[in-house]
């Protein structure tokens, strides 16, 4: 087993920017940046990121998950939770979380003109699905990764 380090700075190295996501659905994501923290310390059963959103930008399209579970914790700025309840404020010191499974479609959407910094925790399970409420999209598994298709299957 391979040594992993017990401490780390959150905001070193270099993050994950943007989405994954096909054009054109990627387009309101380009401003988030993902520090990909849990996997610095070799952590599978949950993923933790510490995400930046520029002014403008979505953390992601509005989604939920099959599996896994997910919780945010907002640390600097504002930004507008939208779910299928509709929209909420979330400030420093604010959390949300959603339950795998229960449809709930959400993201989080800074709306200022000042970044907003949050911390995210997820479940990793295996062959995770994910559903996307207000596009033609679905992200499934593939080797590790997600693969995105229509709600049909068909490639998007």
């Amino acid at each position: 087993m391979s040594k992993v380090p017990s401490v780390a700075i959150a905001m070193s190295g270099e993050p994950r920017r943007g989405s994954r996501y096909p054009a054109p659905h990627d387009a309101p994501c380009i401003g988030r940046a993902k520090y990909v923290l849990g996997d610095q310390f070799g952590l599978d059963q949950f993923g933790v990121n510490l995400a930046v959103i520029e002014p403008g930008s979505w953390s992601s399209q509005r989604h939920w998950h099959e599996k896994e579970d997910e919780f945010v914790y907002v640390i600097e700025g504002e930004l507008v939770l939208v779910d299928d309840a509709g929209e909420h404020l979330l400030t420093p010191g604010m959390c949300a979380g959603f339950k795998a499974g229960n449809g709930n479609g959400h993201c989080l959407q800074n709306r200022t003109g000042k970044r907003a910094v949050y911390l995210e925790v997820g479940s990793r399970i295996e062959g995770e699905r994910a559903h996307y409420s207000d596009i033609d999209m679905m992200a499934l598994p593939d080797g590790g990764k997600y693969k995105f298709v229509r709600k049909d299957g068909s490639p998007v």
